[in-house]
């Protein structure tokens, strides 16, 4: 079998009047993060690593910030359109292993809900999608919530 395994990482600020959305589910905040699209750190590290996994390069190549058709879009789009890239390339997901750095709010308790949303995206069972949450104590622009960060490793399997 033909195994590959890929690295990603995102980073947006936090920003007022903007909704926090996180592994495609919204949670209650009094800032949300900012970019072209929803923002969705969680995700757009998700779909780097598995990109990067199938030598597809990165989101930004496939969803630029400069095409108007990516503004403000939801990054569960962006997560079902990876993985018909993968599709196209021949590969499954395996399991994904992901890390949300904030300070505040709590992730813990939106985690099982994250991992219900993905899972069914990318076709695979909520076990095989692993999502933790850490802060970093109050040190660097996650630790003055400046914005937020997140890193993922996706294992990725040919399929023909």
């Amino acid at each position: 079998m033909n195994f590959r395994i890929g690295f990603g990482y995102d980073v947006h600020r936090l920003a007022d009047n903007r909704e926090l959305w996180l592994g495609g589910v919204k949670i209650e905040h009094t800032q949300g993060l900012l970019g072209h699209s929803d923002a969705d750190v969680l995700i757009h590290a998700i779909c780097d690593a598995l990109l990067g996994a199938a030598n597809l390069r990165d989101i930004g190549f496939h969803f630029p910030d400069t095409a108007g058709e990516y503004k403000n879009i939801d990054s569960k789009i962006l997560l079902a359109k990876t993985k018909e890239l993968l599709l196209e390339k021949g590969y499954t997901v395996g399991n994904i292993d992901a890390t949300i750095c904030a300070e505040r709010p709590k992730i813990n308790p939106h985690i099982p809900e994250m991992q219900q949303v993905m899972s069914k995206i990318l076709g695979i069972p909520v076990d095989d999608l692993s999502i933790k949450a850490t802060t970093s104590e109050k040190m660097g622009f996650v630790g003055r919530e400046e914005g937020f960060s997140a890193y993922a490793v996706a294992l990725i399997e040919k399929i023909k």
